[in-house]
């Protein structure tokens, strides 16, 4: 919820509070994908239907990675994807809090902009 009046350091309180209750976290995709293995007269594979095994995919640096991920642990790790995104969004509004406060702390609200006539 936006505040008009706050300082930085109160969005810093707010943005902190907010992270920390989005903990497990990760960012990337969970996929279930579906292969062939490495034994000879597989009937799965031979009937073209594959192994399923589930993949977090996402980046490190320039570089592309996917982690297998055991079955049994899908549920946290989806559950973390899904605070990753929570946390994006929660990082594009303390974005847009931040910059408020801070012109505000400076002085540079509305008044600076009618000065200039931007907007």
């Amino acid at each position: 919820m936006k505040r008009p009046h706050d300082k930085t350091e109160d969005v810093k309180g707010w943005f902190l509070r907010e992270a920390e209750r989005l903990w497990p976290l990760a960012l990337g995709s969970l996929s279930l994908r579906r292969g062939p293995c490495i034994r000879e007269n597989c009937s799965l594979c031979a009937s073209g239907e594959g192994h399923a095994s589930y993949a977090l995919s996402g980046r490190m640096g320039r570089r592309r990675t996917s982690l297998y991920v055991p079955e049994e642990l899908v549920p946290e790790v989806q559950q973390a994807v899904d605070h990753g995104q929570q946390l994006q969004e929660l990082m594009r509004e303390a974005s847009q809090r931040y910059l408020a406060a801070l012109k505000r702390e400076r002085g540079l609200g509305r008044a600076f902009r009618r000065k200039v006539k931007i907007g």
